[in-house]
């Protein structure tokens, strides 16, 4: 089988973009089809045998189809494939790689190209939340070219602003899950732990670092090394999915949803150390976060945790608030992450016991890598299906 498809780099996350209208059509054969293009599930967690990168952030893959029956340009279904386990997870949704969807409609004819700047509003099919793309598109063209940077990602290009459109209760219906700032969770082995579970764009599960023994100083591979605190990581995120009723119990949580709710750890601003050895200073920050991704802590921040964070930051008594301190209610936001600072504006607003986003903004740059086609033996296909 061969399918024709587009590599994508959109911010610091990575994977192949197909239209929709390419790809077989039954929900079981195309998963199997996209399983066996990336060469999943590989118990060496390599992907050898496929596309994927052998990371949660380029192991992603992205269905692109017409959207002008629900009064948009196109619509972007997100897919999460694991490395070692035969599942493409579509529970929540990825925003640095939606970054390369409004590319990928001009270059593939989608969206006629304006100049100097072309909007592409898509639908994300898992959230049911409408994105607007602002695409640099002088002379009628994109041009990756550019001197905007983000820290994940080597030298720099043209800087897309991405508007994510009342991203509020996008998977689980409500911006607070459980209806408060602040839970009590309890976890085996651990005791009770309090969080934070707020849902905009993706739900994500908020904690102290010290509630885990951590303080904010720790690098990636300090997390990844130590089998004993990922198990504790993913106890704590599954409890949460339990607690807030993404799953029915941590075994189905860890083996049918390993994407959502994400668990990120917060704290006030700090001086940490960053992979190239320098310092990121305390200064630019207006909190410390990082985030697990698939089991392993993201090398930067993903873009839909980032919104998540945004909106948290502003809604006084959840952990990300204190974190953050006292702030103008329309600042931007400075998360500070494993690979630097990524800045976040979020329009939060106050609807009587509840709140409205009616809009959160950020930054990224995206390009096409490369275009051809994808072949999986047909064996492959059938053995998946």
């Amino acid at each position: 089988m061969q399918v024709p498809a587009v590599l994508m780099r959109g911010g610091t996350s990575r994977g192949l973009f197909f239209h929709e209208a390419d790809l077989p059509a039954g929900p079981a054969l195309r998963d199997s089809f996209l399983l066996a293009a990336y060469g999943s599930p590989d118990p060496y967690r390599r992907q050898v045998d496929g596309v994927g990168g052998a990371t949660s952030a380029t192991s992603k893959v992205a269905i692109i189809g017409d959207g002008r029956h629900l009064g948009v340009d196109v619509t972007y279904e997100f897919g999460q494939v694991s490395i070692d386990q035969p599942l493409v997870d579509r529970t929540g949704t990825c925003g640095n790689m939606s970054a390369a969807v409004g590319i990928f409609a001009v270059d593939e004819g989608l969206v006629p190209a304006t100049d100097p700047v072309t909007r592409v509003t898509f639908r994300n099919l898992n959230t049911g939340k409408n994105v607007t793309a602002h695409v640099p598109t002088p002379g009628g063209r994109y041009d990756p070219a550019g001197d905007f940077s983000i820290p994940g990602v080597p030298g720099t290009g043209a800087s897309i602003r991405l508007d994510y459109l009342d991203p509020g209760g996008a998977v689980t219906g409500s911006l607070l899950p459980t209806g408060r700032t602040v839970d009590e969770l309890e976890v085996p082995g651990l005791g009770a732990v309090e969080m934070s579970v707020v849902d905009a764009a993706n739900p994500l599960l908020f904690v102290r670092w010290e509630s885990l023994g951590l303080t904010g100083t720790e690098l990636p591979d300090d997390v990844d090394s130590d089998p004993a605190l990922l198990s504790l990581l993913e106890l704590v995120r599954a409890s949460a999915a339990v607690h807030i009723g993404t799953a029915v119990s941590r075994e189905d949580a860890s083996a049918r949803t390993p994407s959502v709710p994400k668990l990120a750890m917060v704290g006030p601003p700090c001086d940490y150390p960053l992979p190239d050895g320098t310092v990121q200073s305390r200064r630019d920050q207006t909190l410390r976060a990082s985030m697990m991704s698939m089991g392993r802590l993201h090398r930067s921040y993903a873009l839909s945790g980032a919104i998540c964070t945004a909106v948290a930051a502003a809604i006084p008594g959840t952990l990300v608030a204190g974190a953050a301190g006292a702030r103008p209610a329309d600042e931007e936001i400075r998360i500070g992450h494993p690979s630097g600072v990524l800045p976040m504006t979020a329009q939060v607003e106050r609807n009587g016991e509840g709140w409205d986003v009616p809009v959160v903004s950020g930054y990224r740059t995206a390009r096409r890598l490369m275009a051809g086609e994808v072949v999986v033996p047909d064996a492959r296909v059938a053995a998946h299906a």
